[in-house]
């Protein structure tokens, strides 16, 4: 029985290792906080003006003709086949 005895008290003092604060341990805080929001703010309104320009753009093609369905090629001739 004194192994049992020795790895509860490792368990144990692991434990109450994890359980303490490190006061040297980095964490971003409030400019961390405020640093991300800043930059998710500036991502929405980056997003909202994409949106709004990608409204604008007409996808349809202008100045071209339609290719009919009567067999002219894209070049404007008539197909003759060779």
């Amino acid at each position: 029985m004194p192994d049992m005895s020795v790895s509860a008290s490792l368990a144990m003092t692991h434990l109450v290792t994890l359980a303490e604060v490190d006061e040297d341990k980095v964490t971003p805080g409030v400019l961390g906080f405020v640093v991300f929001a800043v930059m998710a703010v500036a991502v929405w309104f980056l997003m909202k003006s994409m949106n709004r320009h990608m409204g604008k753009v007409d996808f349809k093609e202008s100045g071209e003709a339609e290719p009919s369905a009567s067999g002219t090629s894209g070049d404007g001739r008539a197909g003759s086949g060779a």
